[in-house]
């Protein structure tokens, strides 16, 4: 479980850090992080970091199609996690 808690702290970070970078990038016009890399990050489990990145930095919170990729990624999170728990206590 520890070992778990610190693999998704470590996603966490880097997701924050990655779009820290990228909010960096488009302000200074260099290389952009992708934006499936931001999703996929997202959806293993980053999507808290992405969250609050995007609150805090205002990043990436006016473009609708990203918006709706991420808020998928945040459902599927959401319903996996919920199957893991109903399975695990059934």
């Amino acid at each position: 479980m520890a070992l778990w808690l610190a693999a998704w702290a470590t996603l966490n970070l880097l997701t924050f850090a990655l779009y820290a970078r990228d909010k960096y990038a488009a302000r200074t016009g260099q290389w952009r992080t992708p934006e499936n890399t931001l999703h996929l990050l997202s959806l293993l489990g980053g999507w808290p970091a992405a969250w609050l990145a995007q609150r805090v930095l205002r990043h990436k919170t006016a473009k609708r199609s990203f918006q709706m990729v991420f808020w998928l990624s945040v459902v599927g999170n959401i319903a996996l996690l919920g199957s893991y728990i109903l399975w695990r206590n059934a």
